[in-house]
């Protein structure tokens, strides 16, 4: 079958899954609807890989694009669906469907859904999820690109209250919900602002005819409407708060999607848009793009990281490291490199891995022992010896150790970024020392019972210590699948930063990504022209160098914190900060236009 004919099927399988699961859920046994969900999700990442390994080899700029129904071109201007098979967004739809296939095993026959439910509810809702992600990697389209946004946004705030008989699930599905959808929102209202302005939809077809003109104040707020909507949804600061309170009371499965793929889709999103509509003459300039995103970045991944030291629940401790990861991303797409991109997607893919791998480990402690509080578990799972080994490799690549992918994709952006900025290499491994100093400091405490036992401080973050196993019982012994889930996703991390091909790959992708000429062809109905040949990502010595020293900062940091708990006085210093986190939705609200204020006035520059 032609690549191109994959496309539609990469959104479709899943949708019709999730429509058989809840039309036959009622008379089908948990095993069976659990095998359906696990069939349908691995069948589109079957597609979604075709449509990679064709991509990839297919001759230069020749990568699959779909015009759903035949609704092609004509004379440059479409309203059909168009649907794009680029290697970067084909990858992130096999990546989105992998973990959704780990996911679902993780849950097979052991995520307990609430008897008033019907069975085969959860995993309808995982692949309307994944259709969602995987059809905003894919599409070619502004307002389709919206669409999925809002797609796969139902879904997951469905995931996070899927447990509705509990209030504070209820409640960060509120907060969830609501802020999400105001910056939904705000990126309609941006996209209907570039319709008034083109009558097209296209990225492409946008894209050329803002270069028409020149930009002026309705470019700006269109950008900065557009872009606000999807940096809601990559959690960057000040538009993160949502992502702690909900990860605090998601189920441990729908954790590993949102950090592992849906946060950064987000920076997807934003690269995407940027590159395809506001990089050419008519739109935004290049320095008040690099100079917004950089702000931004360097603000998401320290106060991500200061916050995620703070923490003593282990979900809010992945969630904050996950929002400091999210801003060394939006760092390594703001240099506006092939290089950056390439190395961003690298790391995008090791984090993925190692993200959802540290929540299933975490998954194990909520049902062995009822609770996610570092100090309550101090000691307590000495008897999980595997389950403490899976825990610190995780922290361990999330430090950025090599030959992990995580390592790999952090010492190429951070090399990308040091040519922009010489001080940004040590922001990455500042925050990579800091994120996985904390994840050893908890891994040491609970799996070793390493130091004195934890003292409550005054000012110290409060945990809820209420929390209920998902799997009805406390567990006795551990299933199979909630063990090796994770050891599997933390091989494959590995994978990525060992197999140069992996890395091959992604340099060709961060090539074709960044060549805007080509897509807009693409995206026009004309063959594109090849992308500049480039070396690929590989190690060098000064990552490696860099690598070892944020993995040596991370053990000494978490060392020290488990030796001498009762001199770590950065909790009093960061309350005020800590105090933002409201839980209030008014308050995320006010941060949104905050934050939608400060984007404008970073771009003002812009408008030349």
């Amino acid at each position: 079958m032609d690549s191109a004919r994959l496309l539609p099927l990469v959104v479709a399988v899943p949708l019709l899954g999730a429509a058989v699961l809840v039309a036959a859920g009622r008379r089908l046994p948990r095993l069976v609807s659990d095998l359906l969900g696990c069939a349908f999700a691995a069948a589109t990442a079957v597609a979604a890989l075709l449509v990679l390994v064709r991509a990839g080899h297919a001759g230069p700029g020749a990568y699959p694009v779909e015009w759903v129904g035949g609704w092609r071109p004509v004379g440059g201007s479409g309203v059909g669906i168009v649907l794009v098979g680029d290697p970067l967004g084909a990858g992130l739809a096999a990546l989105v469907s992998l973990l959704v296939v780990a996911v679902l095993i993780y849950s097979w026959r052991y995520f307990e859904e609430p008897p008033r439910r019907h069975t085969g509810s959860f995993p309808a809702l995982i692949l309307v999820f994944q259709a969602g992600m995987c059809g905003f990697a894919l599409t070619g389209d502004l307002f389709n690109a919206f669409v999925f946004f809002e797609l796969m946004g139902v879904a997951a705030y469905a995931l996070t209250g899927f447990r509705v008989e509990e209030p504070k699930p209820l409640q960060g599905a509120l907060a969830f919900g609501v802020v999400n959808s105001l910056g939904g929102y705000a990126t309609l209202l941006g996209i209907t602002l570039l319709y008034a302005r083109t009558g097209e939809l296209g990225f492409a077809q946008i894209g050329r005819k803002l270069d028409a003109g020149g930009p002026d104040g309705l470019v700006l707020a269109a950008f900065v409407l557009v872009t606000t909507g999807l940096l809601v949804k990559a959690a960057a600061v000040p538009f993160h708060f949502w992502l702690p309170d909900a990860h605090a009371v998601a189920p441990t499965p729908v954790c590993m999607l949102l950090s592992g793929v849906m946060v950064e889709l987000g920076v997807y999103g934003v690269a995407r848009v940027y590159w395809t509509v506001f990089a050419g003459p008519g739109g935004l300039g290049h320095p008040a793009f690099t100079r917004a995103l950089l702000v931004l970045g360097v603000l998401t991944a320290l106060l991500g990281a200061a916050m995620c030291w703070q923490q003593r629940h282990l979900k809010r401790l992945l969630a904050f490291s996950t929002v400091a990861h999210t801003g060394l991303f939006l760092i390594g797409v703001a240099v506006l490199t092939p290089e950056g991109v390439s190395g961003t997607a690298l790391y995008v893919l090791g984090h993925a891995g190692v993200k959802a791998a540290l929540f299933a480990c975490v998954g194990v402690l909520l049902d062995r022992y009822a609770t996610v509080d570092e100090h309550e578990l101090f000691g307590r799972a000495r008897e999980l010896p595997v389950v403490g080994v899976l825990f610190a490799v995780g922290g361990l690549a999330l430090c950025g150790l090599p030959p992990f992918g995580s390592g790999l994709g952090k010492a190429v952006a951070e090399e990308a970024a040091g040519h922009t900025a010489g001080w940004l290499p040590a922001l990455y491994v500042l925050v990579s020392a800091v994120t996985g100093g904390a994840v050893l400091r908890a891994g040491l405490r609970i799996f070793a019972g390493a130091g004195r036992r934890p003292r409550e401080q005054e000012g110290e973050p409060e945990t809820t210590g209420e929390e209920e196993p998902e799997t009805g019982r406390r567990l006795g012994r551990i299933p199979v699948p909630l063990v090796a889930v994770p050891a599997a996703l933390l091989a494959a991390s590995l994978a990525v930063g060992a197999v140069p091909a992996v890395a091959s790959a992604m340099g060709r992708a961060g090539a074709l990504f960044t060549d805007t000429g080509g897509y807009r062809r693409t995206g026009l109905g004309a063959r594109a022209a090849a992308a500049p040949a480039l070396p690929p990502p590989h190690w060098q010595p000064t990552g490696i160098l860099l690598g070892l020293l944020s993995t040596a900062l991370a053990i000494a940091l978490a060392t020290l914190a488990v030796r001498r708990p009762a001199r770590d006085g950065t909790a009093a210093l960061l309350a005020p900060v800590r105090r933002l986190q409201s839980g209030h939705i008014g308050d995320y609200v006010a941060w949104l236009v905050a934050g939608t204020a400060l984007l404008t006035v970073l771009t003002v520059p812009g408008i030349r």
